[in-house]
């Protein structure tokens, strides 16, 4: 880093902001395979946060490579630069005080061990959306397996890259044989405890 840049302390702290909305900032990090269903979850667990007033935002990895992740391919490279990134990105709205999704398939253990050590102590909970390779080649939404297996798309996670399952996730949810609405509902009764503030607070 150029050693003339200093970082400018602001007058306003996060913790300034978390009391304004009445609540903690976190990130939920959503892992899994393509089609296990970390988009679907994360959706629909925002918008049962935006039901209960809690300040969220949702970093979908797809969509945020349409904007700032446009340049990047799926070389391991581009995908360990596409973490950082989503990493920065999220640490800016954990710091502003919002709970912010992030539903990326983040294959490697060394990145997503990187964006959680950007984060302090429980404001980081890695979420395994754990399901079969059969299963999601079976849902396969985005036809995107098919356009693997049949060598059309190139370091494709589960067929010809490689997937590290997570070794000690805050959450596993099995979405093989769990439904949405149980999903949903497991990952909130975990994060409650770490939205709110103490009652000394």
């Amino acid at each position: 880093m150029n050693k003339n840049i200093k970082w400018h302390q602001t007058a306003v702290t996060k913790h300034d902001r978390e009391l304004l909305k009445n609540h903690k900032g976190l990130i939920l990090w959503f892992t899994g395979l393509s089609g296990s269903g970390k988009s679907t979850i994360a959706n629909a667990l925002e918008k049962k946060l935006y039901e209960k007033k809690i300040h969220t935002y949702l970093l979908d990895g797809d969509n945020i490579r349409y904007g700032i992740n446009n340049n990047l391919g799926f070389s391991l490279e581009d995908r360990k630069e596409n973490i950082r990134r989503l990493t920065e990105i999220g640490k800016l709205f954990v710091d502003a005080g919002i709970v912010v999704c992030v539903a990326s398939i983040s294959p490697f253990k060394d990145d997503r061990d990187a964006a959680r050590n950007k984060f302090k102590d429980e404001q980081f909970i890695e979420i395994y959306v754990k399901c079969s390779i059969e299963e999601c080649e079976k849902r396969d939404p985005k036809g995107l397996y098919k356009k693997a297996r049949t060598g059309e798309i190139k370091e494709f996670t589960g067929v010809s890259q490689q997937y590290e399952e997570p070794v000690n996730p805050e959450i596993i949810v099995d979405t093989t044989n769990q439904s949405l609405e149980n999903s949903v509902e497991q990952i909130m009764l975990f994060i409650q405890k770490r939205l709110h503030f103490r009652k000394e607070r």
